[in-house]
């Protein structure tokens, strides 16, 4: 008699801004059955900036993985049940390593540091009429210190080891999803130097409408294209899983920046179908489809998805803002006016008004549709 076939598993990496998590769905009911988290040390170097060391986050993800496989072991599956694993990540957040050593040149600038101001004023000054907007029908996006292209110049400009490196022509520079995928797949031992369409279209220096690298966006903020990553749909086999790890010989098959996987997870797969998300920071996605529209309210312009490399890209409008849960902890931890961030709803239920008083939570500047780095709380 035939043995009934085995159940398939789908791995899901989840980097996100405070913690990284492992996820094994079970097919086809995409059942959750196993998962395991560890939160991220955040480094504060100084007020307003933020990093990540990339080792910690990497390392993180290998345990995670460890503890949701012994899960899943313990509920009868076996590990080569899982067909694939896909990755979502803090969008923005950048990292520069040694392609030789592996070894990091900085820690991860993550996504909403503003140490890149005065890299923006530099820029504006060459630009006409110091436009903002001046890159936003090649990219989809204003210069802003929230995008890695300005990240990286801030990296190229300050720190030696970056300098020295890029002159050398041995660094790598990407998104966190890059940083994984080389890692996983091999490092300097042959690992895929990738990133998907959905976070390449985060970094300002991307063509939205080519998805290729664009040279006048390279030039204009010093980034040279050997440094860069191979951009790739957000589904694909990019390569095996490489590291003598629990999840060795697994194919990593889907890359999404994490506000694209939740406009995706939410099955907002139509024009006009759109998601907002509260967490640390607050995203509206607005599905436009195959157009790309640009935006004339302050909106950004970014991709969706591209499910395969022969598939058209699908668009979004984006509402991006940088602090909404956040806040919550601010009220908590630095004002001290409420012991658990749960208070926070009784207390906002017990007046009739606000009395016209308003508090912008603009700790980092303003994001749609004001983008005013300046912009303070």
């Amino acid at each position: 008699m035939a043995s009934l076939e085995r159940s398939k598993l789908i791995g899901v990496i989840d980097a996100g801004t405070n913690s990284v998590r492992f996820v094994i769905f079970k097919l086809p009911e995409f059942e959750e059955i196993a998962w395991h988290q560890i939160r991220i040390t955040q480094i504060v170097p100084r007020d307003g900036w933020t990093e990540h060391n990339p080792v910690e986050v990497l390392e993180a993800v290998r345990l995670c993985a460890v503890e949701a496989c012994h899960q899943v072991e313990k509920l009868g599956f076996l590990v080569k049940d899982i067909a694939a694993i896909g990755i979502t990540n803090q969008r923005e957040t950048t990292v520069v390593w040694d392609k030789n050593t592996g070894e990091p040149l900085y820690n991860a600038i993550v996504w909403n540091d503003i140490r890149a101001d005065k890299t923006v004023d530099r820029v504006l000054a060459r630009l006409p009429e110091q436009n903002h907007n001046h890159f936003r029908a090649l990219s989809g996006l204003p210069i802003s210190p929230y995008f890695s292209a300005l990240k990286l110049n801030w990296l190229k400009d300050n720190v030696v080891a970056v300098r020295k490196a890029c002159r050398e022509r041995r660094c790598y520079a990407g998104t966190i999803d890059t940083w994984l995928v080389w890692n996983l797949t091999g490092g300097p031992q042959g690992g895929a130097f990738v990133t998907d369409v959905t976070n390449a279209s985060r970094t300002l220096l991307m063509n939205i409408e080519t998805l290729h690298w664009d040279p006048l966006l390279t030039k204009t903020f010093s980034v040279h294209p050997d440094m860069l990553p191979e951009i790739r749909s957000s589904s694909e086999i990019y390569g095996k899983v490489k590291d003598s790890s629990v999840l060795d010989g697994i194919p990593i098959s889907a890359i999404l920046g994490n506000q694209q996987a939740s406009l995706v997870g939410q099955r907002c797969l139509k024009e006009g179908q759109a998601k907002n998300t509260y967490r640390k920071g607050c995203f509206l996605l607005y599905n436009t489809g195959t157009r790309c529209v640009q935006s004339t309210h302050g909106l950004v312009t970014t991709v969706a998805y591209q499910m395969g490399r022969n598939a058209p890209p699908i668009y979004a409008l984006e509402g991006s803002v940088a602090v909404a849960g956040v806040a919550m902890n601010w009220l908590r931890d630095n004002l001290k006016i409420i012991k658990d961030i749960k208070d926070s709803e009784e207390i906002a239920g017990s007046v009739s008004s606000t009395g016209d008083v308003y508090f912008v939570p603009a700790f980092t500047g303003l994001y749609a549709p004001y983008w005013r780095k300046d912009a303070r709380g």
